[in-house]
């Protein structure tokens, strides 16, 4: 690392100041460090002429250091029919700032950008690159949009990447005189500088100097590491639809309007609904009949045409189709629900596994994902419901959707609720390993783990999207062990268990040298298949908070039976940690012929200050070493 940033200064102080705007010698050497690429300048500038006329002229130049920042290099944007890109320039430029060639129109691409899981979109993309590769070098873009929307607005986000450092950025946006924008900004000190002009006002943010960031274990979402800034609109305008957005119930209201109307089936679903479940008495059993009803004749895929962006195709055509969207099927689930006269909400979600970074106190469309929930007066009883998994437990929500505030769209609008969050109770792993050692330190034994709650997540989507030829490969290459082979597999599912679903694993592996052998003496770990993985390495300026996602609990009992005329020289110590972020406990005994150990591993979620690392560092640290213990056996002579 230090070698290449000597390199790069030694680069900027031979270079010709061709373009002391774009040359190598114009990057302050404290940008230099740490980063692939230096943004030299980032330029936005957003006119709302009307809430149907948004013009957006944006400019940049990123410097180019090697070749892990040449992905920064290329141009890419999508448009659509609410969104235009009139224009697009660009040009090269070498280490010195000399300018080496311009964009021509002719070069840039324009192709459809049907996303890989739609079948149907009206997006295209523009882009290009220069595909140069003699580092340092400059590429520069400039272009013009008009957008014919404004029920979302773009952000600004300068530096996207942590090993991308920023010279200098600004943001402007002009609105008229008496319209009320509204924005929410992250590490930014101050408020924006308003302007006012003939009948608008102008709101500038802007930025100098940025070294890149570190790569930080457990970071904390972007917005608390970097400047970011978040618009939102008051009054605006989408297609045919126009409306006002001052609070979540605003921005319900029209999601309730997009979806009026859309609940309507053809006779012969409505008559299968009454069939399945009009002698049920049971509500929750009626909504499991209806949710297993809609799996077996729906599927997941992704359309988005128009405002199909955020409205939904309506029931029928998911009835007679067969498919949907995340939009679609969810509001084909609501009036399969409401044929069969239960109450249920179309619900909003930023969706992603750890991505439950809403920002709560603003009012935006900050979502992704479509799901649903039929409500309880009793909130542990409410159904919450993956629409677009035709194998999802019923009644249960994922990694990608758990423990995050959502909207629930109702007759009067929107309002922040939660989805379930799963805790170390529900989120086990349990497993039992029964193996023997022979005299050559081989190792053959039988595993059998139950799984819960979000720790069988990953194990459903392994069942239920490969073969088991990719299964067995798969689980080959997660286990950590040298010279190994699983000689058999299989898992059980148990999606009806409560209050979570839950899997169970049976191994049965073999492993030679397993044992270290030194003479007359073995050495044996007895943690065989639950090692940590990771050790966290010492930082002396944590910046980033410490984001823990899962709560969890591990216990694994391993019984290994060792070869006859073996004793315990040296057995370790229990070990016991305790810390804010969870405890672990390891014990062992020697009972006869057999080692017995038991590991207890639990961990927290949630987010943490910085200043706790260092605590965090040595409780991981710790159980890395712990997990890898050994105990050492002597042969009698």
């Amino acid at each position: 690392m230090m070698k290449r940033w000597f390199f790069l200064l030694l680069i900027a102080a031979q270079a010709q100041a061709a373009d002391p705007q774009y040359g190598i010698t114009g990057v302050p050497p404290e940008l230099l460090k740490g980063a692939d690429a230096v943004m030299r300048v980032y330029e936005r500038s957003i006119k709302m002429n009307s809430v149907k006329d948004l013009r957006l002229v944006t400019r940049y130049a990123v410097t180019i250091l090697n070749e892990s920042g040449a992905k920064h290099a290329a141009f890419y944007e999508r448009y659509d029919k609410f969104h235009e890109i009139k224009s697009i320039k660009g040009a090269l430029y070498d280490a010195s700032g000399k300018q080496l060639r311009k964009l021509k129109n002719s070069e840039i691409k324009d192709e459809s950008a049907i996303s890989d899981y739609s079948i149907m979109e009206d997006s295209r993309s523009k882009s290009h690159d220069f595909y140069h590769r003699s580092y340092p070098y400059t590429v520069e873009y400039e272009w013009e949009e008009r957008w014919s929307q404004t029920f979302y607005l773009p952000g600004w986000t300068p530096q996207y990447n942590i090993f991308l450092s920023v010279q200098e950025s600004r943001l402007d946006v002009t609105v008229p005189a008496d319209y009320q924008l509204r924005y929410r900004h992250f590490n930014y000190k101050g408020e924006p500088k308003e302007t006012p002009g003939k009948g608008e006002k102008t709101y500038t943010w802007q930025i100098k100097d940025v070294p890149a960031l570190k790569k930080e274990p457990l970071a904390a979402g972007f917005r608390y590491r970097t400047t970011m800034v978040y618009l939102a609109p008051t009054d605006f305008a989408y297609g045919s639809y126009s409306g006002k957005i001052n609070s979540w119930q605003d921005l319900g209201k029209f999601i309730r309007d997009l979806n009026n109307g859309r609940e309507q089936l053809p006779e012969k679903t409505k008559n299968e609904v009454h069939a399945l479940v009009d002698n049920i008495k049971d509500e929750r059993e009626k909504v499991r009949l209806l949710y297993r009803y809609m799996q077996e004749r729906t599927r997941y895929v992704s359309i988005q045409l128009g405002v199909g962006g955020f409205q939904p195709f309506d029931a029928t055509y998911v009835s007679t189709k067969g498919y949907g969207d995340c939009k679609a099927l969810s509001n084909y689930m609501y009036a399969l629900l409401k044929e069969a006269g239960i109450r249920s909400n179309y619900i909003l979600v930023k969706a992603g596994d750890g991505n439950n970074d809403l920002v709560e106190d603003f009012a935006a469309n900050q979502f992704n994902h479509a799901i649903l929930c039929v409500p309880s007066a009793n909130s542990k009883d409410t159904i919450w419901l993956e629409c677009t998994s035709q194998t999802a437990p019923f009644g249960y929500l994922g990694d990608f959707t758990n423990n995050r505030p959502v909207l629930l769209i109702g007759e009067d609008g929107g309002t922040l609720v939660r989805t379930p969050d799963y805790k170390l109770e529900q989120n086990q792993q349990r497993r039992i390993l029964k193996a023997a050692i022979n005299g050559q330190g081989d190792l053959k034994g039988t595993s059998f783990t139950k799984l819960t709650g979000l720790q069988q997540d990953w194990y459903h989507g392994l069942v239920h999207s490969v073969s088991q030829e990719r299964q067995l490969e798969i689980l080959k290459e997660r286990l950590s062990l040298p010279s190994y082979d699983i000689t058999s597999f299989r898992y059980s599912e148990h999606p009806d268990e409560r209050p979570v679903p839950a899997m169970d694993e049976s191994l049965d592996i073999t492993v030679t040298g397993y044992a270290s052998i030194s003479g007359k003496r073995l050495f044996i770990t007895p943690n065989v298949l639950n090692r940590a993985t990771y050790k966290l390495d010492e930082e002396t300026e944590r910046k980033a908070p410490i984001h823990l996602s899962m709560a969890y609990r591990d216990v694994d009992t391993v019984e290994i039976t060792v070869p006859d005329g073996y004793a315990a020289e040296s057995v370790f110590n229990d070990v016991h940690l305790e810390s804010p972020f969870g405890k672990y406990t390891a014990t062992v005994k020697m009972e006869g012929n057999r080692i017995r150990y038991i590991r207890v591993m639990e961990q927290k979620e949630g987010l943490f200050p910085a200043k706790e690392y260092p605590a965090l560092e040595a409780f991981f640290n710790a159980i890395h070493k712990a997990d890898r213990s050994r105990v050492v056996l002597v042969k009698a002579e």
